[in-house]
């Protein structure tokens, strides 16, 4: 699958099938996040693997916002059984030292986003599902897995063999609502 292919083709997979991932596909996933670009080529990315069933049920009770921290229309992560269902999680982490701070902007978010872009795209291409999660119980998270208290963690990616095949994507903004050529577009 070609890079463009996979880009237009990658769908958020929230259920997966009893099947394990073979090693070689878990670590060419692995490979692709860490080619990504980062802030003065630091990499600041770590990555926990779990494939352990029952951290991963852990992992799925500490994910997710209770009702009245979530913003008005916000669906409960519907993620939830997945991430328990997925035969890998893994858990998207950043060391903020080994990444830029300039003008009160944290670089460390980029870079990891990049990486985990790169890892759901190779995990695509490979035949696997995914989706990022990104609401948790953060500190609990922390303990569960033995997380030093100066890494972040910013993401869980169950990653698996999807249940069912996903053909449709959501909609998309028209180009012209998000792309401005020489000077933001007045409304």
């Amino acid at each position: 699958m070609d890079t463009l292919e996979a880009i237009k083709t990658r769908r958020s997979i929230r259920r997966f099938k009893d099947r394990d991932i073979e090693n070689e596909k878990l670590e060419a996933v692995l490979e692709a996040a860490g080619m990504a670009p980062s802030w003065a080529n630091m990499q600041c990315w770590r990555f926990v693997v779990v494939r352990d069933g029952m951290v991963r049920e852990q992992i799925s009770e500490l994910s997710y916002v209770e009702s009245f921290l979530a913003p008005k229309g916000y669906k409960v992560n519907p993620s939830k059984k997945g991430i328990a269902e997925a035969p890998v999680v893994i858990i998207a982490c950043a060391d903020p030292e080994q990444s830029g701070l300039l003008w009160d902007q944290h670089y460390y978010l980029t870079d990891l986003g990049i990486a985990t872009q790169n890892l759901m795209l190779a995990a695509h291409a490979l035949g696997l599902g995914s989706v990022f999660v990104g609401v948790f119980e953060e500190e609990k998270l922390r303990t569960l897995l033995g997380i030093p208290a100066g890494i972040r963690i910013v993401g869980i990616v169950p990653v698996g063999y999807p249940r069912d095949e996903k053909k449709e994507g959501p909609p998309r903004k028209a180009r012209e609502e998000i792309v401005f050529y020489e000077k933001w577009k007045k409304s």
